[in-house]
């Protein structure tokens, strides 16, 4: 089956160029390898056809964020008849073996019954070796015994959604529940993509496989955000009151979970005067509007919407 590594980059030319070689050093190469860069000021263009002229770099007119960027990429892509995606921020180097070990995974956990998983996603880790907080997958409650099996004989964990670290995702899935949502920008597009890819399938962590998240800081997504807050508290009631991955109870279990975290970052604040103005600006946002059709986003940047099979679920 072919595969098609998806990067989004922006500004980070020397972490992509880490992230691009790890890529070719991979014991199993992906078959195509899409960089998506948004904007970017620092060569990151310049570098890639330099020194990685087989990559298929598509250079946007304006900064999408890592949400367009993964739907551009994932797009592409798809036209290319993909059968596997990969995708990976550009702060992310993985182990050589890597892609090889989410490709076992996946053969492993294939049953005649369900067929394969529709994601399986990498450990990943900060660079001192810890397991990163930021991009440890949510375990999934109460997988049946089937799932667990299957999972176990794989030597993977059932799980319910995972980021864009690292995430092998079957392309059929995609076709059939859309793209990332395009307008969320950053912050949660990957915990709604999976979280849709997954409702009422399976999905597994593949500890076998591993690759290093080179944040600046280790820490979850309660560290502190700044401005940057509005996009989690727009994202997160766009999340819970439009998409149709999580189940009534689920959106109950996860707002609960959210809240508590939210009080963790007011309570490790430096500026709680940004953060609640940020959040003010967020709650209005989410309430007051809804994210444009993904469609209508990779339009304005020029990137064709692939055949998809159900119609733009994600919004």
């Amino acid at each position: 089956m072919s595969v098609a590594a998806v990067v989004v980059t922006y500004n980070r030319r020397e972490l992509l160029d880490e992230a691009l070689t790890a890529l070719g050093a991979q014991t199993r190469v992906p078959d195509r390898v899409i960089v998506i860069d948004n904007a970017s000021a620092d060569g990151t263009a310049e570098m890639v056809a330099d020194r990685f002229p087989d990559a298929d770099l598509l250079t946007l007119p304006q900064n999408v964020g890592g949400a367009g960027g993964f739907s551009a990429g994932i797009a592409r892509a798809l036209d290319g008849g993909a059968d596997l995606l990969w995708l990976l921020d550009d702060d992310t180097v993985p182990g050589p073996k890597a892609l090889e070990a989410l490709l076992v995974a996946r053969k492993q956990a294939t049953t005649d019954e369900d067929g394969p998983p529709a994601l399986v996603a990498g450990r990943v880790v900060w660079t001192d070796g810890r397991d990163h907080p930021m991009n440890t997958p949510r375990p999934k409650p109460r997988p049946t015994a089937s799932e667990a099996r299957i999972a176990r004989a794989a030597g993977c964990v059932p799980i319910r959604s995972a980021s864009f670290v690292s995430l092998l995702v079957d392309a059929r899935g995609v076709r059939e529940r859309g793209l990332p949502v395009a307008d969320y920008f950053l912050w949660n597009d990957d915990f709604e993509f999976t979280t849709r890819l997954l409702r009422g399938r399976r999905g597994l962590l593949c500890p076998d496989s591993v690759a290093v998240h080179k944040t600046r800081e280790f820490g979850g997504t309660d560290v502190d955000p700044g401005d940057r807050f509005f996009y989690e508290v727009r994202n997160k009631i766009w999340l819970f009151s439009r998409s149709p991955g999580l189940a009534p109870a689920e959106r109950v279990l996860y707002a609960g979970s959210t809240l508590r975290r939210w009080g963790r970052t007011f309570a490790r604040s430096s500026n709680r005067t940004v953060l609640r103005r940020a959040m003010l600006r967020g709650v209005k946002a989410g309430l007051s509007g809804r994210p444009r059709p993904t469609p209508v986003v990779l339009r304005e940047v020029g990137v064709d919407f692939p055949s998809m099979t159900a119609t733009h679920p994600e919004t």
